[in-house]
C-alpha cells in the first residue's frame, strides 16, 4: 500500500540535468554542483544565470546545469565574465574554476577583477593538484605533499609557498565578500550552502565582487579513497586554509545581517 503520509525530502535539484558525470568517484565537483543548482534556484535566478567554466576538471560543468553555460579560455573566465556581466548587468554571473586554472595561468585575472570591484561571484575549487591533466603540483599544493610533479613532496624553498588565495583577495578594496568553506563533512558542506547563497545575493544587491573558495577532495590524483581523501583534507588542509569569512565589507554586512540568510 502506497503511504501518502511519505514527504520528499531530497531530489534533483531544477538547476541540474540528469547527464551522467564525467568526474571521478568520490570527486566533490558533484557536491559543489548541486549547491549552486539549490542556491539558484531557491533565488529564484535559474532562468537568469550565466555560468563560466575554463580549462580545468569542470571544462564540461555546461553539461550538468540546465541554464546558459559558456567556455572561456584557460585562465579567463574572469575576464569573460567580466564582459558578460557589464553587457548584461541584470544576469546573475559566476565563474567556476579549480586552483591549477585560477590561481596559476588566470591568477592576474582573477586579481584584476577583484580589484576592480566586478559585479560577478567565483565559485573557486582547491583540491591542492592540477586535477584535469594528471595530479600535478598546484598554486594551491601543500608543503611536504607529493604529487606526479612533486614525487618527493613540495620543496618550498625551490618551489615556493602555496598560496592562500581567500586571503589574497581579501585584502583588494573591490571586493566585497570573500569566504573559504569545506566539503569534505555535512556540517562544511551545511556551512558552504550559505555562503554561496551570501555570494550570489551581494551580486544580485550589486554590492561588489565575491568568492567563496571550496576546499575539495580529490581521490584519484591523491591515490586514496574517498574516506581517507576526507580525513586528509580535515587533517591537512583545514589547518593551512582554515574557513571562514575573509572579507565581509559594511555595507555587506549589514545587508546580510538584514537579509537573515
Amino acid at each position: 500500500m502506497l503511504d501518502t503520509d511519505v514527504k520528499l525530502v531530497y531530489q534533483r535539484p531544477a538547476g541540474l540535468t540528469d547527464r551522467v558525470t564525467h568526474y571521478c568517484p568520490g570527486c566533490t565537483h558533484g557536491v559543489a554542483h548541486r549547491l549552486i543548482a539549490e542556491v539558484l534556484e531557491e533565488m529564484g535566478e535559474l532562468g537568469n544565470t550565466i555560468g563560466v567554466a575554463p580549462v580545468g576538471c569542470a571544462v564540461f560543468a555546461y553539461n550538468y546545469f540546465t541554464f546558459d553555460f559558456v567556455e572561456a579560455p584557460h585562465g579567463r573566465a574572469p575576464a569573460m565574465a567580466t564582459g558578460i556581466k557589464r553587457t548584461l548587468p541584470n544576469k546573475m554571473v559566476f565563474t567556476y574554476q579549480g586552483d591549477g586554472d585560477l590561481a596559476s595561468i588566470g591568477m592576474g585575472e582573477i586579481v584584476a577583477a577583484a580589484a576592480r570591484g566586478e559585479q560577478f561571484t567565483t565559485i573557486f575549487i582547491n583540491n591542492t593538484n592540477y586535477g584535469m591533466t594528471g595530479g600535478q603540483m598546484a598554486p594551491t599544493t601543500l608543503p611536504g605533499q607529493k604529487t606526479t610533479s612533486s614525487p618527493l613532496g613540495r620543496d618550498v624553498e625551490r618551489q615556493g609557498y602555496p598560496i592562500r588565495t581567500a586571503e589574497l583577495l581579501s585584502s583588494l578594496d573591490g571586493a566585497a565578500y570573500i569566504a573559504r568553506r569545506s566539503l569534505h563533512d555535512a556540517r562544511g558542506i551545511r556551512a558552504a550552502k550559505k555562503a554561496l547563497r551570501a555570494a550570489f545575493e551581494v551580486q544580485k544587491q550589486g554590492l561588489g565582487f565575491s568568492m567563496v573558495e571550496l576546499l575539495s577532495i580529490c581521490p584519484t590524483n591523491w591515490g586514496m579513497n574517498t574516506e581517507n581523501a576526507r580525513i586528509w583534507l580535515a587533517e591537512h588542509m583545514l589547518p593551512f586554509y582554515p574557513v571562514g569569512d575573509f572579507k565581509v565589507s559594511p555595507v555587506v554586512k549589514n545587508f546580510l545581517e538584514g537579509a537573515k540568510l
